[in-house]
């Protein structure tokens, strides 16, 4: 058929478009039915509180491995019933008191990685033979049958100002190794507590605080042979970012040793393996990347009598585990592969060649969150579920790790607890369902998970939603976002965990309260997280705000032209970043103890992700720069001692915005810490949305109006 044939008849035989369905009303309460919600919450923050039971098992297991006892809370008045359980015999029986053995043994995980080795002053040989020593900051030598006056100095040129320290031996005893130090003291940030008791003078108090761009203690490395009397620099460049490594010496020869080596900049990691002979070095493993290596995740795990090693990364795209050989540095297998996470190495087994570990995403029917237990061998076959059912689970295992306790649940689905054998995963015995019958009578609704697609439009982006207890969806209610965009982890909650938080007593002033894990934060690809570098002030808000759009496109009862958004730390540099960047969407935020300029919150958390050196692109993103761009309604909070971020962080977001002529709300809280705001601030954040998004009054208080 023609186009234009095709198009006539279309156009005669197309049905007219249904009228779109009017939306609802806007959610506009009278202040006296303000006030009543105010008091309904209190009464259901009460009734909240102890109304959910059995939500998880605390086993303390006996000796031999045969039997656990716990406890349970049954009742707001805290009663308690005691179980014991044969898993030998799969039984579970009640018992009448409490178990006269309270010890709780816990199982063993393996080692991640450590940043420091075991170093002293004065060490002594593993042979006994030697001791060698720090004297007036140089290194001494000396047989350990002689004394201190017939040691030998093997270096000349230590100082006070740049010592030699950190010594460590081979386990051959043949040869030390040691720093030559240059050592840097940290500046200061201070604050001033204002109320302090018993004085009429403000306190002020300082620590050593590190800031993007500060420079580390620096580490030149070298080994001192005790027979020879001799020194040797290795040739490796000197050390400056984190301190002196842990070393691994080759079991079987001890001419040579490996240590790890993250650059400043977290784009190369390293493991560098010295000739203790000649003292030249060489990179046998080198994990390099264009955006960030996310350090503390790295995990890796040496295994000496096979000279081999197992290690993390995401050079695939994914965080996966690979098996390396040490004496050539090449990879052997990469252990796990495919389009998931791996979130946790739980522990090893050498002789079985074994490992134990957590992944997320790897069922393509659940949310790519939700956490679940494996084993696998080191050359990648025989992957074995653990823990298969839908949810996420919370795994515990028994001292001998023969059996284990799996909590599985969802944000919407009570918690069910089992125990099950290790050998085959087969259920040995249920153990306790989460009971939520109070806490559901008392009219609570369960946080409803709810997943639209990113700013890709593929990527699925998951939150939960929270709504008020009395919601009626013939309202449009205004929508706040409950925000903590830090890029080291994901935040929005996956266990049915029991508990009334802050986003429920919100939800039931009359809001929608939701939280999204948007793209820049981690366990999902490495792409999605890659969108937070040298990329903080992004807070994956395009995908946020596409997210409430789905969600405004499926519930007609949420109102996103009255947005709010709130957050504390992270989330408050995030949340008042919402009004900077994106005021289209966002109208009023409350912003607490934000890190609102990168340059002045603490060193490690920042240059991880933004970068390092520190470039204008941290200017480009900050809060302060851009706080001339206000546009909404803004209730800022920081708590006077902030040990965290500075307090000077927020203050000069305060002084910046002053200075623009912008009309904000400032509440500083005196003597508190890192905080949301604390009970007070709570009920200010309350009240605050309460008056920008429905337009009431809140309570006086100070008249007793609640």
């Amino acid at each position: 058929m023609q186009v234009g044939i095709l198009c006539a008849y279309l156009g005669a035989h197309a049905q007219p478009l249904a009228p779109a369905a009017p939306l609802p009303a806007p959610y506009q309460p009278t202040r006296s039915e303000v006030l009543e919600r105010y008091k309904k919450a209190k009464t259901l923050d009460s009734l909240a509180t102890r109304s959910i039971f059995k939500t998880g098992v605390r086993p303390h297991w006996s000796a031999d491995n045969n039997s656990f006892w716990y406890r349970n809370i049954v009742s707001r008045d805290s009663a308690r019933e005691y179980i014991m359980v044969d898993v030998v015999k799969g039984t579970r029986t009640k018992l009448d008191g409490e178990p006269k053995d309270t010890t709780t043994r816990y199982t063993g995980f393996a080692r991640r990685r450590g940043r420091n080795g075991n170093f002293g002053r004065d060490s002594i040989s593993p042979d006994k033979q030697w001791v060698a020593f720090i004297h007036e900051h140089n290194v001494y030598v000396r047989p350990a049958n002689a004394t201190d006056a017939e040691a030998v100095a093997l270096t000349t040129d230590g100082s006070k100002d740049k010592p030699y320290g950190n010594l460590s031996w081979s386990p051959d005893s043949k040869y030390v190794v040691g720093y030559h130090i240059t050592p840097v003291r940290d500046s200061e940030v201070y604050y001033v507590l204002s109320s302090v008791k018993n004085t009429t003078r403000g306190q002020l108090k300082e620590r050593p605080y590190k800031q993007p761009g500060d420079p580390f203690t620096t580490y030149e490395m070298f080994l001192f042979r005790p027979v020879e009397k001799k020194a040797t620099k290795v040739n490796t460049p000197i050390i400056d970012f984190f301190g002196a490594p842990e070393l691994h010496w080759r079991m079987k020869d001890n001419r040579y040793f490996t240590f790890e080596r993250v650059e400043r900049g977290h784009q190369r990691f390293a493991v560098i393996e010295v000739d203790a002979t000649t003292g030249d070095s060489k990179a046998v493993i080198d994990d390099k990347t264009k955006t960030f290596i996310y350090e503390q995740r790295l995990f890796t795990y040496y295994l000496p009598e096979t000279n081999e090693m197992l290690m993390t990364s995401e050079k695939d795209g994914w965080q996966h585990i690979y098996l390396f050989d040490l004496l050539t540095g090449t990879q052997k297998q990469e252990v796990t592969k495919g389009n998931w996470v791996v979130r946790n190495i739980d522990s090893i087994d050498v002789k079985k060649r074994e490992i134990w570990f957590s992944a997320s995403g790897m069922n393509p029917e659940e949310d790519p969150y939700y956490v679940h237990w494996y084993r696998i061998g080191f050359d990648g076959k025989n992957l074995v579920s653990l823990t298969p059912a839908k949810g996420n689970h919370i795994v515990s295992f028994s001292p001998d790790r023969k059996y284990y306790i799996d909590a599985v649940s969802e944000i919407n689905v009570p918690t069910v607890t089992e125990l099950h054998r290790t050998a085959d995963g087969k259920k040995v015995v249920d153990l306790e369902k989460a009971d939520a019958s109070q806490y559901l009578a008392a009219g609570f609704k369960l946080p409803e998970p709810f997943h639209a697609k990113g700013r890709d439009g593929v990527t699925d982006i998951w939150g939960i939603i929270v709504r008020p207890n009395d919601f009626d969806p013939n309202k449009r209610y205004p929508v706040i976002e409950n925000i903590y965009a830090g890029p080291q982890d994901a935040f929005v909650p996956k266990d049915f965990t029991g508990r009334y938080g802050e986003m429920q007593s919100i939800a039931q002033m009359g809001f929608i309260v939701v939280q999204i894990d948007g793209m820049g934060t981690a366990n999902r690809s490495k792409a999605f997280h890659d969108v937070c570098w040298k990329n903080i002030a992004d807070a994956g808000f395009p995908d946020r705000i596409l997210w409430m759009k789905a969600m405004a496109a499926k519930y007609s009862y949420a109102d996103i032209d009255r947005v709010g958004i709130y957050g504390t730390s992270a989330g408050g540099q995030n949340s008042l970043g919402g009004l900077l960047f994106h005021p289209e969407f966002y109208k009023v935020a409350v912003s607490s103890c934000g890190c609102h300029d990168n340059r002045i919150d603490k060193q490690w958390w920042n240059e991880q992700w933004m970068g390092y050196p520190v470039g204008k692109h941290y200017d480009e993103q900050s809060n302060v720069t851009n706080a001339w761009k206000l546009r909404g309604d803004l209730l800022l909070m920081v708590g006077e001692a902030d040990n965290n971020v500075p307090p000077e962080s927020t203050y000069r977001v305060a002084d910046a915005l002053i200075k623009a002529g912008k009309a904000f709300e400032f509440l500083p809280i005196p003597g508190s810490d890192h905080t949301d705001g604390g009970p007070y601030g709570r009920i200010k954040r309350r009240d605050f949305f309460v008056r920008q998004l429905l337009g009431v009054e809140p309570p006086h208080r100070n008249d007793h109006e609640l």
